[in-house]
């Protein structure tokens, strides 16, 4: 898959979880699934974990947040 067949499986409605951006036809948040993998949570525990969930699912929220990194500098202490 390409980077932009990965940013399909993302979506942001502000009627849906605050516009969170979220996994489509989910309410489980992006950010939800990195602090999993930041906090060193295997990809198969998340998948056992929300069984609803695909392995290019959690890709995608490294693809988005690989895409936001690159937009945006966030200032650190």
């Amino acid at each position: 898959m390409t980077r932009e067949e990965f940013l399909k499986r993302i979506s942001s409605d502000p009627n849906v979880c605050f516009g969170k951006p979220v996994i489509l036809g989910t309410r489980i948040w992006v950010s939800l699934i990195l602090g999993f993998l930041a906090d060193g949570m295997k990809e198969e525990d998340i998948l056992d974990e929300y069984p609803q969930l695909k392995p290019e699912d959690i890709r995608a929220c490294l693809v988005y947040a690989a895409f936001i990194a690159n937009e945006r500098t966030i200032p650190l202490a």
